[in-house]
């Protein structure tokens, strides 16, 4: 091949590129990572706020939105949330943090997306009369720790253990979190900023993939049922890098308003941005909040959401309970409730 026809080929996919730039962005990586239940948001509180949180997480849910943030806790936490999923996906998320003056924070945090069990169904039973069952579920058990380096800023990561199952056939990998939160001297605007899932691909694996093959047909008399494994393709995981803005336009003792807001920046889709506020009433006893998720994205299934949260303080705990309600264009709504106990 000559350097004419290079040229030329070269210049007719730049053409082409120039007069359908349409046609050249449909090409996306959307649907091509693993793990997807990494990105789903946890935490009622953080749910309500639109999933800008990177800069706010001053809770337990740290460790999932921000584990630099884990350093500014006061206190010991034990939090849970629960959320119904459409599909009979149940999504848990429980977290336990604990604080040491001299050494740091450390979190113990894990994530759950399933569906129980379901009946096996075939072509010959597809109403699965033979009682067969098998399960679905998605899991990430993370270990965090959070260092305050000075007044202003803080640093934290996670290490999480990854592991995803449909039947007999898994995927497992090691992925790693890291944020941190700067406290501006500007009117106090506080900065957060974090990158999540950065770790191996994710292979299936298991017995399901076990299949008898005829390794040569063309010949004769040979054993045309080799035990062999069939080989899948490995995926990245769903990497994200978050950077979040708070800051409180109003503060006084017995109200606080917050604004916050995150951009997003993931390999498996284009940029966006979330925005929430929450009014605290009553000297941090009510809080009321709303946000919109992934501002800007083209075909965004997500919209509004909204929630509520109750304190009870005392000299030794905080108790706490939230509320988030997040509408979606197409599918049912979701209903995220979310539990806190500070000692």
């Amino acid at each position: 091949m000559n350097r004419l026809s290079i040229i030329l080929k070269l210049a007719l996919c730049l053409l082409v590129v120039r007069i359908f730039p349409a046609a050249a962005q449909d090409v996306t990586k959307v649907g091509t990572t693993a793990a997807k239940f990494l990105t789903i948001p946890v935490g009622a509180r953080a749910t309500a706020l639109g999933g800008a949180f990177a800069a706010l997480a001053n809770d337990a849910t740290a460790a999932y939105w921000n584990p630099g943030m884990l350093s500014l806790l006061e206190k010991n936490e034990l939090y849970f949330s629960h959320a119904e999923y459409f599909a009979d996906l149940n999504l848990e998320y429980v977290s336990a943090v604990f604080r040491w003056e001299s050494f740091g924070t450390v979190a113990i945090s894990v994530l759950s997306l399933n569906t129980g069990e379901m009946l096996v169904t075939t072509v010959d039973d597809p109403e699965g009369s033979l009682g067969s069952t098998f399960s679905v579920g998605s899991y990430a058990v993370g270990v965090s720790y959070a260092h305050t380096l000075t007044d202003k800023f803080a640093i934290g990561g996670t290490v999480k253990y990854i592991y995803e199952n449909i039947s007999n056939s898994r995927a497992t990998g090691l992925a790693v979190d890291a944020g941190t939160i700067f406290t501006t001297p500007f009117r106090g605007i506080r900065l957060g900023v974090g990158i999540s899932n950065f770790g191996q691909k994710l292979k299936i694996t298991g017995a399901d993939l076990l299949v008898q093959k005829d390794v040569d047909p063309s010949i004769r008399g040979n054993n045309e049922s080799i035990n062999a494994n069939l080989s899948t393709d490995a995926f990245e995981l769903p990497l994200n890098l978050r950077l979040g803005l708070a800051y409180d336009p109003l503060k006084s003792e017995s109200s606080r308003l917050t604004v916050t807001l995150d951009a997003l920046h993931p390999n498996d889709n284009s940029e966006s941005l979330n925005a929430g506020a929450e009014w605290a009433l009553f000297k941090e006893r009510l809080f009321l909040r709303g946000g919109y998720r992934n501002l800007f994205l083209d075909e965004n299934e997500n919209s509004y959401t909204a929630g509520f949260g109750l304190q009870y303080r005392s000299q030794s705990l905080r108790l706490r309970f939230d509320y988030a309600y997040s509408d979606l264009k197409h599918l049912q709504a979701i209903h995220q409730f979310g539990f806190s106990l500070q000692y």
